[in-house]
């Protein structure tokens, strides 16, 4: 463990002790917005306010034609949000179509726009997607180098702003550390998704929230359209908890389940936020 591992993980480990000391700091569910709704709208908040345990909505900043960089559609959302008492912990969806992080002038104008936009909404996490042709290669220096170039500027944007860029990537686990290692930037982290490890590198995504560890900023949840505790599943979701549990997470639980109606989503997200509580808070 480097001093900088040493440094995320005493203030991952103080943040835990101290909520679980005294008044126990809650566990916090939120939902991705594009898996609960087909279209974008405000109504997303009333729907996720209807589903107990559930208090935060992780909104699409570039969805369906709607656009939240943009003021007055953003101000129509953060009235809604705050009329349902529902936070916006991050913001996801940066891309516009055919944007990728290569294209430096672009990609640090689609990044600035996210800072902004998360200020606006009060969210602490942009979800920087970085997959397949979008993805730097860490086996090549000409690929990775102007990608680490372009987050150590934003990182310095992004510490000024108080909020973290998640990385969710399609490198393994361990190469996903040597990038964020490289950029060497407290405010640019790992988004971790354990079911995309399983798709792209079988048998890591559990193993994988070990190696990046404090460097998770926040993390997805899903078995498709089943229960997170319904087989089949990608991932060994009472193994993640517990690898969860291990490196001390202490940051927000965002569902990105599908449902077949928004009853099902009430429904289906209550049932998932009580197997997840089931794991994090036995035996502690």
């Amino acid at each position: 463990m480097d001093r900088r591992e040493f440094l995320f993980a005493s203030l991952a480990f103080s943040s835990h002790a101290i909520g679980f000391r005294g008044t126990a700091s809650p566990l916090r569910f939120a939902h991705r917005q594009a898996n609960m709704v087909t279209s974008p709208g405000q109504d997303v908040f009333e729907l996720a306010s209807q589903i107990p345990g559930l208090s935060g909505v992780q909104l699409q900043m570039i969805w369906k034609g709607e656009d939240l960089s943009e003021r007055d559609s953003a101000l129509v959302y953060k009235r809604q949000a705050n009329r349902s008492a529902i936070e916006v912990p991050s913001i996801a969806g940066v891309w516009k179509p055919g944007e990728k992080i290569f294209d430096l002038a672009v990609a640090e104008k689609a990044l600035s726009n996210a800072i902004r936009t998360a200020e606006f909404f009060g969210a602490k996490t942009i979800l920087v997607a970085l997959y397949k042709a979008n993805c730097p290669n860490m086996d090549d220096e000409s690929s990775f180098r102007p990608v680490v170039g372009l987050l150590q500027k934003m990182g310095q944007s992004a510490s000024d702003a108080g909020i973290s860029f998640g990385l969710e990537t399609s490198l393994t686990p361990s190469d996903e550390k040597k990038l964020l290692t490289l950029i060497d930037r407290s405010r640019i982290r790992s988004y971790y998704d354990a079911t995309n490890v399983e798709t792209y590198h079988s048998g890591q995504g559990v193993s994988g929230i070990e190696v990046l560890g404090p460097r998770i900023v926040e993390c997805h949840l899903k078995n498709e359209d089943r229960l997170i505790v319904q087989q089949p599943s990608a991932v060994d979701w009472v193994a993640a908890l517990k690898a969860f549990k291990r490196i001390h997470y202490n940051g927000w639980y965002v569902f990105e389940t599908k449902h077949a109606s928004p009853e099902r989503c009430v429904q289906d997200t209550r049932a998932n936020i009580d197997f997840v509580k089931s794991q994090l808070l036995s035996g502690r």
